[in-house]
């Protein structure tokens, strides 16, 4: 055990340094800012554009005195209902026994009215879509009582109790903290996991990896690279988290206050720290097992889709187990290895106990080196197999031995 560690540690300290002082590590600190920015900028045309093209309008078409009336109560009511109400825009006011082409004007591109209100305040009438009328059919009727009543009406002071908080409200805000966690930690691993599947792309191809595995054991090998890749990612996490908290810091003003977990925030990051070392060996285990059958980058590439499939089925499903606490659901979302990170890191969030996070980590370490091991082994029987069936001049030996075989039956 103690040879496998030294040889573990040296591939990881051999990787490391050569992923970390490469030139394409400064491309992939850089990287997740484009996605960030992007993001934000389409963020802000969508809203520009849709408050430029949604603008909620009614058209007024009614008499005189029913109109000033009309925008009378609107102005009294803004402010006491809940929401903004729409904007009222005076198409024109009628005169008595004049009528209006409510239809008209809703086509009419110049005017840019959502729906019409029209009639008299003792029967109105409200024309437009049918989503629009629906909604704005008790603000229409509101409107119309307060402006036939013909007085302010008067409001009565609520007396307001504030208390500090509510078991319902604490629970609530628990929960917005394990899902924003569970997306944080599906994020962070699904951007840097992948990486592992080309890790041996490299080596098989100019066959250093026949040297390493005759000098140390193919499991330590396949620890060491782990290992190198989780140090790469933490210092990714490390360079990106500071570049944000220093942003965060700047507009914290504007940033929305996440509910303290049930067991607290200083033990609720350390215990984030450790499922994401654990969702990244688990998963990574797993794709670099998948990635050792590759034998080039395009059938790596050609991974990458049921890979990131694979990652994004077991976010939902820890996700959806979320939404089942003390079920079936969110027991097995625990016991499967590759989603239990997920699921333990909401349950800190809603869960004040910590011995269950303890026997967690311990399983998942369990099915670290279960995983590990196995890849091992069958990455030592289908690729690193000696024989002539290795490799193409082994498939060509056998090709030829069969068609010769072949040949010498017809004659």
């Amino acid at each position: 055990m103690r040879e496998k560690l030294r040889a573990a540690l040296v591939i990881a300290r051999r990787d490391f340094v050569a992923v970390i002082f490469s030139k394409t590590f400064i491309f992939f600190l850089i990287g997740p800012a484009f996605p960030v920015l992007v993001g934000g900028l389409a963020g802000n045309i969508g809203a520009k554009v849709q408050q430029n093209v949604e603008r909620p309008t009614i058209g007024l078409a009614m008499s005189a005195a029913d109109t000033d009336r009309i925008l009378s109560a609107r102005e009294e009511l803004d402010g006491r209902l809940a929401g903004s109400l729409p904007r009222i825009e005076v198409l024109e006011r009628m005169t008595p026994g004049e009528s209006f082409d409510a239809r008209a004007a809703l086509a009419d591109g110049e005017r840019q009215v959502t729906a019409v209100m029209g009639g008299t305040l003792d029967a109105p009438t409200l024309t437009g879509p049918a989503d629009r009328v629906r909604a704005w059919a008790g603000l229409a009727s509101n409107l119309a009582a307060h402006a036939r009543s013909g007085t302010a009406m008067v409001y009565p002071d609520v007396a307001i109790q504030e208390v500090t908080t509510s078991v319902a409200k604490v629970r609530s805000g628990q929960a917005y903290t394990a899902q924003g966690g569970q997306v944080l930690l599906f994020l962070l691993t699904m951007l840097l996991a992948g990486m592992v599947l080309s890790n041996l792309v490299e080596e098989k191809g100019n066959k250093i990896i026949e040297v390493l595995a005759a000098a140390i054991p193919m499991d330590a090998m396949f620890m060491g690279k782990l290992f190198a890749m989780l140090g790469v990612s933490l210092v990714g996490i490390a360079v990106w988290g500071s570049v944000g908290g220093g942003i965060v810091l700047l507009g914290a003003k504007d940033l929305p206050a996440l509910a303290a977990p049930a067991v607290g925030w200083p033990l609720f990051l350390v215990l984030g720290f450790l499922y994401f070392a654990m969702a990244y060996l688990l998963m990574g285990s797993l794709f670099l097992s998948i990635g050792g059958m590759a034998s080039t980058v395009r059938e790596v590439q050609t991974l990458s889709m049921p890979v990131s499939m694979f990652q994004l089925m077991v976010f939902f499903f820890s996700s959806y187990a979320l939404t089942m606490k003390g079920t079936w659901v969110e027991w097995l979302s625990i016991l499967f290895p590759v989603s239990s990170p997920y699921a333990m890191l909401a349950r800190a969030a809603q869960d004040e106990a910590v011995w269950p996070h303890v026997l967690a980590l311990g399983w998942q370490v369990l099915w670290v080196a279960i995983i590990v091991r196995a890849g091992a082994n069958l990455f030592r029987r289908t690729v690193m197999k000696s024989g002539p069936s290795r490799g193409k001049a082994g498939r060509k030996g056998l090709l030829v031995r069969l068609f010769r075989r072949d040949k010498s039956k017809a004659y």
